[in-house]
């Protein structure tokens, strides 16, 4: 009884997006024709920060060098923002220096961005592929992937290989200890993306997620982190009703710096598990 009523939702679903296809057409050129374009904001893309106080050059010299390399789509490249200290990593790298747990385990944090507007998992595989190896092992990897894949309609057995072969390039070629990947965005409720439309792509994002997330849990030091976007409105709210839009950039698409702010901070307190579980 209960397959059967699987079965029969399923039916209606397909239905159901049978006859809004014309409505998703219609939507999904509209946005493409007025959503803003926003650039990649300008900054570095890596550097080396010391931790710690440098004049204590004798204890800095008995701690190993911290890697961080953030990789990925537009979320990733910071899109959104109009400076890189005002994206994900420019908000990461000062969280991490001031934390004394990474303090006594490293000298220097050196950190790169790797990421572009529009890649898909496809072509983060593509990047990581062409990228020369690095000169030592990659402590932490931070990957955003899967809202190009949701909006290119990627078949599902695709998008599970090519999330495979990601961890398998990233730990064989970059020799990366900690591989975190970050969730799908909360599609249906970017403001960008009207009803219907946003809740047949948020299903499939959610599909995507799900996967994401079996992939994950199947492979040994592969994290992944569910950005708990709640968290971000209850803090910032501080128990007062905000409108979800301040968390989204002026297209409506992509995090503004506020949200970037928030994801930072969780991103943070992620790889601070991560260093520690794998030092006991």
């Amino acid at each position: 009884m209960v397959a059967t009523r699987k079965i029969q939702n399923k039916i209606a679903a397909v239905a159901k997006d049978v006859f809004l296809a014309p409505v998703y057409l219609y939507q999904g050129r509209k946005i493409k024709r007025d959503t803003v374009r926003l650039p990649e904001p300008n900054g570095e893309r890596h550097g080396s920060v010391q931790l710690g106080n440098p004049s204590n050059q004798c204890t800095a010299q008995n701690k190993p060098t911290l890697t961080l390399m953030v990789v990925g789509d537009s979320a990733a490249a910071g899109v959104g923002s109009e400076t890189q200290q005002e994206a994900l990593i420019g908000k990461l790298i000062p969280i991490l220096q001031q934390q004394p747990a990474i303090d006594t385990q490293f000298s220097v944090l050196n950190w790169s961005l790797q990421a572009t507007t529009g890649h898909t998992s496809f072509d983060i595989l593509r990047r990581l592929y062409i990228m020369p190896a690095p000169s030592e092992p990659i402590d932490v990897m931070i990957l955003s992937v899967g809202v190009n894949d949701t909006t290119s309609s990627v078949a599902v057995d695709k998008w599970q290989q090519q999330i495979k072969d990601i961890i398998a390039i990233a730990q064989r070629k970059f020799g990366v200890r900690e591989l975190v990947f970050l969730s799908l965005p909360p599609m249906a409720q970017m403001p960008a993306i009207p009803a219907p439309l946003s809740h047949f792509v948020g299903a499939k994002a959610s599909i995507l997620d799900s996967i994401l997330q079996q992939i994950c849990a199947s492979n040994n030091h592969v994290t992944y982190m569910a950005t708990d976007f709640p968290r971000m409105i209850a803090e910032h709210s501080n128990g007062t009703p905000i409108d979800i839009k301040v968390m989204f950039a002026i297209d409506g698409f992509h995090p503004s710096s506020l949200m970037y702010g928030y994801w930072a901070q969780q991103v943070s307190e992620l790889i601070l598990e991560l260093l520690d579980s794998s030092n006991t």
